[in-house]
């Protein structure tokens, strides 16, 4: 099976073409061995780039545990570059179904390259049934929760996949290490949840790190940074056009008048090879 390794800004995924080639069997299985990075390819998952019925392509996400996820922002981006640089749809914009439904992607090219994808995200999702979330109301905004004898204020975003939004007066790893993963397994979550510890720099400035559901703690995640925006307009700590710093790079972030997120940011091609399975 050939593959090819992509990331966004360090949030990398193992890309499999199933236009020129067959879909791998039992996709949940593949993915925590060809992510494994000691025994695999390494990455945080597996994104399948499928032909679509009602768009240029069709991703599926598989986490690095083989969850399937709904939607990966960084991964979108990626699809959209690959879609376009190998000649799959040479189109701009292009439209990707995901989990979320059709998004449009607006590629930036130089020299036939594509360097940044904005994304129209859609419109956050805030009713906790639909994020989900067992809590009540009509958005849970500042919600005080409490693990391991710490309580944080919660703020509950879903981009198509849920989120779990924390601002804090500093960002240590050791509070992502040690909280992230009991979140993300909150029995608030029955789907689980990523998690975002934030950083507040300015109104339109902020630093994040993620513990994503079923990968762990990863460089980036584009639904959250997303997500952030959303939570900072929502607790008036952050303005509606936001740059977002994350461990492996930026993303710019801006939730529009007409209740569309979208993001932009890079996506980069590694390497191709074979899996020998």
């Amino acid at each position: 099976m050939q593959f090819t390794k992509m990331h966004g800004i360090g949030n990398d995924y193992v890309f499999v073409d199933c236009f020129r080639q067959s879909l791998p069997e039992a996709p949940e299985t593949l993915a925590p061995k060809i992510s494994d990075r000691h025994f695999g390819v390494g990455g945080d998952g597996l994104i399948l780039i499928l032909p679509s019925d009602v768009a240029d392509a069709r991703m599926r996400i598989f986490n690095a545990d083989g969850s399937e996820a709904e939607m990966c922002g960084n991964g979108v981006r990626c699809v959209a570059k690959y879609v376009y640089e190998h000649g799959i749809a040479r189109k701009n914009p292009l439209n990707i179904e995901t989990g979320r439904g059709v998004l449009t992607l607006h590629l930036e090219i130089k020299n036939d390259t594509v360097r940044t994808v904005t994304v129209d995200m859609g419109e956050p999702i805030l009713e906790p049934p639909r994020v989900p979330v067992q809590l009540r109301g009509q958005a849970i905004v500042d919600h005080p929760l409490t693990v391991d004898d710490l309580t944080m204020a919660i703020t509950c975003v879903s981009m198509g996949n849920p989120h779990c939004v924390i601002f804090v007066p500093r960002i240590e790893g050791d509070l992502v290490a040690r909280i992230g993963p009991k979140l993300e397994k909150h029995p608030l979550f029955p789907n689980r949840t990523n998690v975002e510890f934030v950083e507040v720099l300015s109104q339109s400035e902020a630093r994040m790190r993620v513990w994503e559901r079923g990968s762990g703690e990863t460089l980036a995640c584009g639904t959250g940074a997303c997500a952030v925006c959303v939570a900072g307009v929502l607790s008036r700590r952050l303005d509606r056009k936001v740059r977002v710093h994350l461990l492996g790079g930026d993303l710019e972030i801006e939730w529009k008048d007409n209740n569309h997120v979208f993001m932009t940011g890079p996506a980069e091609e590694v390497f191709t090879g074979v899996w020998p399975e």
